[in-house]
């Protein structure tokens, strides 16, 4: 399928609250693949797909699924570590990608991993961006415009002279070389 045109207005993603339609025919893609289980399988995935719910706010991202095992999930942007897009080979045929996000929680696999969104390029870089602002780094430009000659601290400047003082100390008690 062919990529969406990208246009230069910002992405926001909070309008986005529940997954993209093709969702469900991938989750049947998937159960049809299973064989005999696929029965069981789709009403698990079907379950999932009609009870998920996404929420991206200023502090991070939630993600909530379930009836009768419920489960919710929520990122702050600062403690996002990696964020990966991949797109199997019914992925690609859907014009969908699984976004996912990991954490310094200590396990292998991602802490979440976002399913039926559009445009997940987009979201990624929304998510890096959001990362980065959350963390304090700003852009290289930015430094270079804000960057002012610094004064020196009180701290710094009575070190130096604490060190000029042993350093003259020093030479006194060597006295002068025989």
């Amino acid at each position: 399928m062919d990529e969406p045109q990208t246009t230069n207005e910002p992405y926001d993603p909070s309008a986005i609250t529940r997954p993209v339609p093709q969702l469900l025919k991938y989750y049947l893609l998937v159960s049809i693949l299973t064989l005999v289980a696929m029965p069981i399988v789709f009403v698990v995935h079907y379950i999932k797909y009609r009870t998920l719910k996404f929420r991206f706010d200023d502090k991070g991202i939630a993600m909530s699924w379930g009836y009768v095992f419920r489960k919710e999930i929520y990122l702050t942007y600062r403690r996002i570590q990696d964020i990966q897009v991949t797109k199997n080979l019914f992925h690609r045929w859907l014009g969908l990608a699984s976004v996912s996000i990991q954490t310094a929680s200590g396990s292998s696999g991602a802490e979440m991993t976002l399913e039926g969104l559009p445009e997940p390029k987009k979201m990624r870089d929304y998510l890096y961006s959001k990362m980065r602002g959350a963390r304090g780094e700003i852009e290289e430009t930015e430094v270079e415009e804000t960057a002012k000659p610094v004064e020196q601290d009180e701290a710094l400047v009575l070190l130096k002279e604490i060190r000029d003082e042993l350093v003259a100390r020093r030479k006194t008690q060597e006295g002068p070389a025989s």
